[in-house]
């Protein structure tokens, strides 16, 4: 596996930040020197570390207070996979670029896509664009043609030049999107021998990609630009 990963916050204060090109080993903690600080009581000084080893991703709980869950089960040592949903104390965190999620989700399907492939295109069945893309494989499914997957619905933009009203009202709208969420992400449990979920794996990282998608915008409406 190799190379560097990004840590996406779902929910917790730090809400909607990013961590991009990250390379293990990564600590994860509430004091100064960790590759993420979040500001969050419930997260230990040094709660838990990623490091590569033997090609594959190994998350280790540092005996931290409140514990780690990865997918809902509560974990000390853990193989990561990406669109994994990582909790600690308050925080959730998403393991993964778009991309390297499109590309397990390719995998899962049986189909291997790797990241920087190119296709014929001339090609009709079952097309898939140049890189992974998470929303080519959120929205594939096996009724559908291959061509019409390709036309799934691109993500709104958010209204410019909002007055501190309008910012409020759409931030309440999307708290309350975002809770939803939140709770039905904390009712899936995943087996960790089989890799089944309570909800089929599209749909999963489906509501994942959603909800790290409506976390950005909240921090976007909370943060504008001076």
């Amino acid at each position: 596996m190799g190379g560097v990963v990004t840590l996406q916050v779902l929910d917790g204060a730090d809400r909607g930040r990013i961590y991009e090109n990250l390379t293990p080993t990564i600590t994860i903690g509430r004091e100064e020197g960790n590759t993420i600080q979040l500001n969050d009581e419930r997260v230990s000084r040094f709660h838990l570390k990623i490091q590569d080893d033997q090609n594959q991703y190994v998350l280790t709980d540092l005996e931290s207070t409140n514990g780690t869950k990865v997918n809902g089960e509560d974990i000390h040592l853990r193989i990561l996979r990406f669109g994994d949903m990582i909790s600690v104390g308050r925080s959730v965190l998403l393991f993964g670029s778009r991309e390297q999620i499109a590309a397990r989700l390719a995998q899962l399907r049986g189909r291997e896509v790797p990241p920087e492939r190119t296709v014929d295109a001339n090609a009709v069945e079952d097309p898939v664009p140049e890189k992974a893309s998470l929303d080519f494989e959120i929205n594939w499914g096996d009724e559908m043609p291959g061509q019409s997957t390709l036309h799934s619905l691109l993500p709104p933009e958010l209204p410019a030049r909002l007055s501190p009203g309008q910012a409020a009202q759409l931030c309440e709208v999307l708290e309350y999107l975002h809770i939803r969420i939140r709770d039905l992400l904390a009712s899936v449990k995943v087996d960790e021998k089989t890799e089944l979920a309570t909800l089929e794996q599209r749909q999963w990282q489906n509501l994942l990609d959603l909800q790290a998608r409506l976390a950005a915008y909240l921090r976007a409406i909370a943060e504008p630009q001076e």
